[in-house]
């Protein structure tokens, strides 16, 4: 009960502290604080860092989890996007908002991992507009687990002695 107001009250903080202009739409921090477990404040850039210590990550997909984008200078503040279902080794589907278009909600679109290494540092996501996965590449950090996920593996693991 407190860990839930304590994240709304982080969320009417944050959407208070955004420029008048992007009261107006959707951002995908908001969003992704809205439907995942993943309660994180600050630009989406900013999360990997911020959950540090708080969030197990990593570079493997799970449904619920937080796929977290670094800034470049086309997305400067970065982007996140909820994990909603593992396709193969190297697609998922996700759920975001302000990607394909100022606040645009988009649910249940394909991110693809087109890194070198297969761990998800490159990703490209599907875009409206063209219909298909962008032509661009963006960077990413990596997965942000949700506690609960975490603490069912934990509790799934057998104690060792």
């Amino acid at each position: 009960m407190l860990k839930n107001m304590v994240a709304t009250f982080l969320a009417l903080v944050s959407f208070a502290a955004l420029p008048s202009a992007a009261h107006a739409r959707l951002q995908c921090v908001t969003y992704a604080r809205q439907v995942s477990e993943v309660q994180i404040s600050g630009n989406a850039r900013e999360w990997w860092g911020n959950a540090e210590g708080r969030y197990e990550r990593g570079d493997e997909p799970k449904p619920g989890a937080v796929l977290a984008f670094s800034g470049t200078r086309a997305m400067p503040y970065g982007h996140v996007a909820v994990v909603r279902k593992i396709v193969d080794d190297r697609h998922i589907l996700i759920d975001h908002a302000n990607w394909s278009r100022p606040g645009m909600v988009e649910r249940g679109v394909v991110a693809v991992d087109v890194s070198a290494a297969g761990d998800w540092s490159e990703v490209r996501v599907w875009y409206a507009p063209t219909k298909s996965v962008g032509l661009r590449a963006s960077p990413a950090k990596g997965f942000i687990y949700p506690n609960t996920m975490t603490a069912k593996v934990e509790a799934a693991t057998p104690a060792k002695g």
